[in-house]
């Protein structure tokens, strides 16, 4: 007869114990960090960089050409643009897009591939909490995509200011310029890792949501990869419904960390964009403890 495993021995409803959290990461970081999988995003990352660095060293000027020959029939445009931090921000800006597949490549199935290997069971020999369980994984989890933005913004100003130097960064949009001075920079791409973190963290928490619904480990991955890439070309389609969509939707707040490089800084905006994005973290984060304290856990 199978293991009919019951809220009386997995002790749902105990108390998060931090000594026990510990324990439990430690063993999720080594799941994490032992799949091949966990390392695409961190290699994708270093080829993509690499490719950008070395495509704008050869043909930057050229690009560059492109970019500003309207404005400079208006203005006299002077100095080093093409520099290590308008390399970096061109970089973030195509490649941050991209990291939320990434994530959900590995935190989708944080609690379904527990469920699809069968280890659940063997937790639920052992006096843990459901709510320790689910700690642990999201602090493993969120430490992963930590690591991805860190490595991704490292890379891309390390290597960009040490090739190209650093000067004043000129960001265009479809409305405006905005000069930012090279001393406004550093702390401006250091904001916008930890706001990236937070977008990140959104689909951290979503795909982890969707992980405590399903047993097995593939769907959440890509039903989390599926509403992500709707909700994207929602938020680009100038479409009047659409419009009224979009301030719901949290993928058209992920793009906020740009709005860092705009002169003045549109704080109000930047502000909105990071509390709507924490309420969509805690919302996600309390449907997927109420969901795995309540689920039975039979496989």
């Amino acid at each position: 007869m199978g293991v009919d495993v019951t809220r009386k021995n997995f002790a749902p409803y105990k108390a998060i114990d931090i000594r026990m959290i510990y324990r439990l990461l430690k063993v999720e970081l080594y799941k994490i960090f032992s799949r091949p999988r966990s390392y695409i995003g961190f290699v994708a990352i270093a080829i993509l960089v690499f490719i950008f660095q070395l495509a704008l060293y050869v043909d930057g000027k050229t690009y560059l050409t492109f970019l500003i020959q309207q404005l400079e029939t208006n203005f006299s445009i002077e100095g080093n643009i093409l520099n290590g931090y308008l390399i970096t921000y061109i970089i973030l800006q195509t490649l941050i897009v991209q990291m939320p597949l990434m994530v959900a490549l590995v935190t989708g199935d944080l609690l379904s591939g527990e469920a699809s290997a069968g280890t659940m069971r063997l937790l639920a020999t052992k006096p843990i909490s459901r709510a320790s369980i689910i700690t642990a994984k999201l602090i493993g989890g969120s430490f992963y995509t930590l690591l991805l933005v860190i490595w991704l913004g490292g890379l891309a100003l390390g290597f960009g200011l040490w090739i190209f130097k650093p000067g004043d960064l000129m960001v265009l949009s479809t409305d405006h310029i905005s000069i930012i001075p090279a001393a406004e920079c550093l702390w401006r791409f250091f904001a916008a890792c930890v706001i990236a973190f937070i977008s990140l963290s959104v689909v951290t928490t979503f795909s982890m949501m969707l992980s405590a619904f399903s047993d097995n480990s593939i769907v959440p991955i890509v039903t989390t990869m599926a509403v992500i890439i709707i909700f994207t070309i929602i938020g680009t389609l100038d479409v009047p419904l659409f419009n009224n969509i979009k301030p719901f939707l949290f993928t058209t707040h992920m793009i906020v960390w740009q709005k860092l490089f705009q002169d003045p800084l549109p704080v109000s905006k930047i502000i909105n964009s990071i509390l709507i994005m924490l309420a969509y973290i805690i919302t996600f984060l309390s449907i997927t403890y109420y969901r795995f304290i309540k689920k039975d856990i039979l496989s």
